[in-house]
């Protein structure tokens, strides 16, 4: 049995090309894509489905993966989604871990975001980006 860690993050885009963002309320108060870690028993897709619904009160669909991400210093491995909603309502914190949702344009992206998250928004959304599998390093931050 491993004890390996499996992270799971949706990027959903509005109709307007927009991507939706969550802030947390814990650490840096920074905004981040909806996802968090796997419970037992729980694939990627079935973590990111349940982390936005936990985070936004979305449901959403997996259309397709866009990354893996390994990060040795946690021996964690992050798989992001392009996902869509499966409803038009409206995003909300739906956990106290969430201060706001919303949907951010790629050239207006709110402050503090990791480079991490930075990243895995430009790759899942470059359409030439062919790399699936990442290692990254410890995160630094966009203020």
């Amino acid at each position: 049995m491993s004890n390996k860690l499996i992270g799971a993050a949706a990027i959903i885009i509005d109709s307007a090309g927009k991507i939706l963002l969550v802030k947390h309320s814990y650490g840096k108060c920074n905004w981040e894509i909806p996802g968090g870690k796997s419970e037992p028993g729980e694939s990627a897709e079935e973590t990111a489905q349940r982390e936005v619904f936990e985070e936004t009160g979305l449901t959403i669909q997996i259309e397709k993966l866009t990354g893996v991400y390994y990060e040795p210093q946690y021996d964690m491995h992050h798989f992001v989604f392009l996902c869509r909603m499966t409803t038009e309502q409206q995003p909300q914190p739906a956990s106290a871990e969430i201060l706001e949702c919303g949907y951010f344009s790629l050239d207006d992206l709110p402050r503090p975001m990791s480079d991490f998250t930075y990243r895995r928004i430009q790759e899942a959304l470059d359409s030439h980006n062919k790399d699936l599998f990442h290692t990254i390093g410890p995160r630094a931050w966009m203020e």
